[in-house]
């Protein structure tokens, strides 16, 4: 019986895991068709930074229960998402990749990367039995600002870390938490 369960709540949460991918690479696709690839231009810190910045929005306005800022917090986690792809993208590129990828080229690597993640999430839920259900949107925000730490850690490491998963680990799992939150925010919806 509590397989069958298991087996149940993972069909779902692969299905609503998707949909909020499809969400917000449909973003990241619009965003190319208007901007290109200007992303390319960005060094690692400056990926972490404008992660940090969505994700301490998120926390101030969880804090203060007040913004004056139209965009939502909900538009912020997505931000969040594309922002952690676009890492690993870079990450995975070679130092000499051209700055301006093609619409289909730029969309290819979303999907790849975008898929490695989801292979991760589906190795992590295993383990951990969907512990993530039970955490809350605060929760998600404070584990995605200390991987960010991590990353800057590292990164003035120049990479190198002793014992620890490196930068694209990190940045799989501040996806990943964003995605639940994404997850969440829908189902209050509901």
């Amino acid at each position: 019986m509590q397989d069958s369960v298991s087996a149940n709540t993972m069909t779902n949460t692969l299905a609503q895991y998707r949909a909020v991918v499809g969400r917000c690479k449909d973003m990241y696709v619009k965003k190319a068709r208007d901007y290109g690839t200007s992303w390319r231009v960005l060094r690692g810190i400056s990926i972490v930074d404008q992660i940090y910045i969505k994700a301490w929005r998120i926390r101030q306005i969880q804090e203060t229960r007040q913004q004056k800022i139209g965009d939502s917090i909900e538009s912020e986690f997505v931000g969040i998402v594309n922002y952690g792809i676009i890492a690993l993208i870079q990450n995975a590129m070679s130092a000499d990749a051209p700055t301006d990828l093609s619409y289909e080229e730029a969309k290819h690597w979303y999907e790849l990367k975008a898929q490695e993640i989801e292979d991760l999430m589906q190795q992590k839920n295993h383990d951990y039995g969907e512990a993530w259900r039970e955490l809350s949107q605060q929760s998600f925000v404070d584990l995605i600002l200390v991987k960010l730490l991590r990353i800057k850690q590292i990164l003035a490491n120049d990479g190198q870390t002793i014992v620890s998963e490196g930068a694209d680990a990190n940045f799989c799992d501040i996806v990943n938490y964003a995605i639940f939150a994404l997850i969440k925010i829908d189902e209050a919806k509901e």
